[in-house]
């Protein structure tokens, strides 16, 4: 039996509204697939971002605090070393007050001699040369000079060494020298410095570490004292 035109239409109407449904729910589908990707995606590249910034954070905070401890080191370094130039500068001025006494030794001619009569002994056991040129303070002359004899004697007595001393008219110490001797041989070539700067100097370096402690205490980080 042949369909009426109605008919056709009717069937065509209700396939059309088949394909239209099925295209909508197809749309939906498509849709709703897309969004939950795109929530992934999204979710994702924000977890990205997220862990990047947190790493850069992280990385600039470990960089602030190793600047903090390195510019906490480099204050403290600084401190210390101002307290030990402070120290130093304390220790130095103790020395040079002790460099100012060393004047008053001379003014006492008996006490001074002795200590230039030493001074010139040890002097000439450590050249131990024949021939030895003195050097002095031109105000010393005269002291020097009535010591020599007696000492070569004594150093014949106890070498069984000749020794020729002689005063070096030509150079002098200088005159704002805290006096003591200079013991030269002959060409020059060895000079023992026995003034009393030099003694002084050589006392001061042994016994800083002393003078230290007595001025500001022992040193608890310091395992050694020599």
């Amino acid at each position: 039996m042949a369909l009426s035109d109605a008919d056709v239409q009717k069937q065509i109407n209700h396939m059309m509204a088949f394909i239209e449904q099925e295209a909508n729910e197809k749309a939906e589908e498509i849709d709703a697939k897309a969004e939950e990707e795109f929530n992934i995606e999204k979710g994702r590249l924000v977890q990205q971002q997220r862990l990047k910034i947190m790493e850069y954070f992280e990385k600039k905070e470990k960089q602030v605090e190793l600047q903090k401890k390195i510019q906490s080191s480099n204050m403290l370094n600084q401190a210390r070393l101002r307290v030990l130039k402070v120290r130093d500068d304390h220790v130095r001025n103790v020395l040079d007050e002790a460099r100012k006494r060393l004047g008053e030794v001379t003014q006492n001619p008996n006490k001074y001699s002795q200590i230039l009569r030493l001074l010139i002994t040890q002097g000439l056991y450590q050249l131990m040369e024949t021939n030895v040129f003195i050097r002095v303070r031109q105000v010393d002359l005269s002291i020097v000079d009535s010591l020599i004899d007696s000492i070569q004697q004594e150093y014949k007595e106890t070498t069984k060494k000749e020794a020729s001393l002689k005063i070096d008219q030509e150079t002098f110490l200088p005159a704002e020298s805290c006096g003591g001797v200079e013991l030269l041989t002959a060409k020059g070539r060895i000079k023992i410095n026995n003034t009393l700067e030099s003694r002084l100097e050589l006392i001061a370096q042994q016994l800083i570490p002393e003078i230290r402690s007595a001025l500001f205490g022992s040193n608890p980080n310091r395992k050694f004292t020599d």
